[in-house]
Formats: C-alpha cells, sequence, structure tokens
C-alpha cells in the first residue's frame, strides 16, 4: 500500500522520527499509526541494546526552575558524539524534560523515566530517539532542588548545569545566584560549608597535614595545631560560602550574597557536568 507524506508528517511529529524510519515504519504496520509508534519504540530498544556500554559523555545539561522559581531541575541527557549533542532537536528535547519534570513535580531519575509524557513513558521516548539517531543515549543524570529562591546557571555551551538555593526572595537575588552559579561552575566546591563535608575526607585531610607535619620535622606538640590550620584552608578552598569570590576576591562568596541582603544565605547548591 501507499504511504501517503501527510502520514508520515504526522508520524514525524507524534515521535520526532526521520523521514524514511517514519515511512518504513508505516509501511510494516500497513499504515497503522499506532502500530508504527510501536515498531519505531522496538526498533529505538534494539539499537539500545546495541550500543549499551558504549561511552556517551557527550550531550547536554539543562538547569530550568519553575515560574515561581522555588523549584528547580538539572536533566543530564547524555549522547556518544559532539555532533548529536548540538543538534538543536536534541537540546529542544532536553529542555522539554526538564520542563516536564518542573510541571510534573518529579524529584528522582526514576519517577522521571516512568513518567508519562504525551501519552507514553519518557523512557520510550528516549528508545525511540536511540532508534532515531542511531548513537547510545540516555538520561545520565538528574537532579531537583526546592529552596525560597533556585537560581539556575548553565555554564559553557550546557556542558555543566548549576542550581543555587537561597534562603529567601528580594531584588537582585536572580542576578546575584547567577554570579555564584558561575562560581560553583568554574571552582567545583565540594560542600556548602564544613558541616557538608564527610568526616572520612575530613580525617584524610588532617592526616595529611599531620604526615607532613611531621616530614618537616616540626615540634609535635603542635601537629595538631598545624593540622588544624591546614583543615581550614582546605575549607576555604573547597567549601563554597568561604571561597573567596571569583569576580571580587576581597570578598567570601558568603559576604558577597550578604552584600545584597544581610538576612540573605545559600542554602544549597547542585552542580552536573558532562563526563561525570
Amino acid at each position: 500500500m501507499g504511504i501517503s507524506a501527510k502520514e508520515v508528517n504526522e508520524l514525524r511529529k507524534k515521535t520526532g522520527a526521520g523521514i524514511m524510519d517514519c515511512k518504513k515504519a508505516l509501511t510494516a504496520s500497513e499504515g497503522d499509526m499506532d502500530g508504527a509508534i510501536e515498531y519505531l519504540r522496538k526498533k529505538g530498544q534494539k539499537v539500545a541494546e546495541l550500543r549499551a556500554g558504549r561511552d556517551a559523555n557527550e550531550g547536554a545539561v539543562i538547569a530550568a526552575v519553575n515560574t515561581e522559581a522555588n523549584q528547580g531541575v538539572i536533566v543530564y541527557l547524555a549522547c556518544e558524539t559532539d555532533f548529536v549533542a548540538k543538534n538543536d532537536d536534541f537540546v529542544a528535547f532536553a529542555k522539554r524534560l526538564a520542563s516536564h519534570a518542573l510541571a510534573e513535580n518529579i524529584d528522582s531519575h526514576d519517577a522521571l523515566m516512568a513518567s508519562l509524557l504525551d501519552g507514553k513513558s519518557v523512557a520510550d521516548h528516549v528508545a525511540e530517539r536511540v532508534g532515531m539517531i542511531g548513537e547510545s543515549i540516555s538520561i545520565k543524570a538528574f537532579h531537583a532542588l526546592e529552596a525560597a529562591k533556585v537560581v539556575p546557571y548553565i555554564h559553557a555551551g550546557n556542558r555543566i548545569g548549576v542550581l543555587l538555593g537561597l534562603s529567601k526572595d528580594v531584588e537582585g537575588a536572580t542576578e546575584v545566584g547567577r554570579d555564584v552559579g558561575m562560581q560553583v561552575a568554574a571552582m567545583r566546591p565540594i560542600g556548602l560549608d564544613e558541616s557538608n563535608i564527610p568526616e572520612d575526607v575530613r580525617e584524610r585531610e588532617l592526616q595529611i597535614a599531620r604526615d607532613k607535619a611531621l616530614q618537616d620535622n616540626k615540634p609535635e606538640h603542635i601537629i595538631e595545631k598545624i593540622a588544624e590550620g591546614s583543615l581550614k584552608k582546605f575549607y576555604k578552598e573547597n567549601t563554597l560560602v568561604h571561597q573567596s569570590f571569583v569576580k571580587d576576591p576581597s570578598l567570601t562568596v558568603a559576604q558577597y550574597v550578604q552584600n545584597l541582603d544581610k538576612e540573605l544565605s545559600i542554602t544549597a547548591f547542585l552542580r552536573c557536568e558532562l563526563g561525570e
């Protein structure tokens, strides 16, 4: 039977698959639209199985917030090549997933994959795109954040996404949040403050400092004091609120935020980067 251009375009709109793939699917299903969609879904699953295990370290990291700016999500849609990652349709799909997660108040990767988007699961949408593009594609990471004010920041062509939580929403908070988001992207803090640093990391840094002090023949009675001083330096370099602010090193990040409002503080941050 003949397949019309109208049918092919209708299937393309529903699935995002290429023209030839849509034509093949409609031919195989003898013009049945639901059958053609199932054909594309199964094709995507087969391609996904063949591509399983292949490196997928390219992609797009999208950070977005809801209208009220009190909830945010990061979606890391991964693929194999930079060529696909820069495709407008691929990036648009990543943004659509972020908008969907916000609209449905989704807070976990599993919930996102199982959620229905246009009548089918996000997992099926991803599988269809695997079949359409022919690369390993996956939602490699998903994060959600709630705060009185959430500010998104996307760095270096969708390679790094950041969400910053602030204690309240005041005039100028968005601009300050973006500045601090850039700080998070560039400086890679491992915690908000010292209370967020795991005990094993704290003990490791203390032991490194003790060992160095012994190697330098420092008096035994001051070794712990030296180790504590070294730990404070570690906190200053690796915790967000204590880091020197990149745009004005005379201030810490916490001081920069409080320059806008003395009661304003950072409550949390999330960072996601391609390849991690």
